[in-house]
């Protein structure tokens, strides 16, 4: 049977993270993601912050493109299982991002965001990460209305054992739809209330808006 996860990405600020992390129930089935407009605002120091408060998988939203020996080794002595890498990097930064992660047995993930043709990353650079990111990003969300390429993840999986993931604008619709198109993990960002991302709203209903996640992957 597939065992399907979500990922709850953190984007916005250190207390609002905090707070929502005492909100959320010990799971396997549950990744925290340390965002990358978090780790960009506050260092690397915050998946720490968030280790210190959180023992299950830490997911680090790097999106390295290039440094990926330094970045994976930052990510992973700061508490992180699984690293982003993005896959419009070079091939030699996608060998080093995945070797790395070997080494230190954390997950890679090759996050295929405004990349046409993901198969072909894999192709062309003769790599298998451990997780391939089908991603949408927030402006091609909002501004033009880009669906997520869930055919990719059928094509893919037919051609290597990967997990696969989706990311970008995740909302319960959106989360089934991803999850029936064979998605194993499922990107979901918290968001303040009135924000015009979607997500989980951090608000009094928080828990009761999250279960609503958690019922199709528990």
């Amino acid at each position: 049977m597939r065992k399907c996860r979500i990922q709850i990405a953190f984007n916005s600020n250190l207390a609002d993270a905090f707070s929502v992390l005492r909100r959320i129930p010990t799971s396997p089935n549950i990744i925290i993601e340390a965002g990358t407009p978090l780790i960009k605002q506050y260092g690397i120091q915050v998946i720490s912050q968030i280790r210190s408060m959180w023992s299950g998988e830490i997911c680090a939203d790097m999106k390295i493109i290039d440094g990926a020996v330094a970045e994976v080794e930052m990510a992973v002595s700061s508490g992180a299982t699984s690293v982003t890498a993005m896959g419009n990097a070079s091939k030699e930064t996608l060998s080093l991002f995945i070797a790395e992660c070997k080494k230190h047995n954390v997950s890679s993930i090759i996050d295929m965001m405004n990349v046409a043709n993901p198969m072909q990353v894999l192709w062309k650079n003769n790599v298998v990460p451990d997780s391939v990111f089908i991603h949408r990003g927030r402006d091609e969300e909002n501004a033009y209305g880009k669906i997520i390429q869930y055919k990719e993840i059928a094509k893919m999986k037919g051609k290597w054992e990967l997990t696969m993931g989706a990311a970008g604008g995740i909302d319960t619709r959106e989360f089934q739809s991803a999850l029936f198109n064979g998605a194993d993990i499922v990107v979901v960002n918290v968001v303040a209330k009135g924000s015009p991302w979607k997500g989980i709203v951090y608000d009094a209903n928080f828990a009761s808006s999250l279960e609503q996640f958690l019922k199709f992957v528990t």
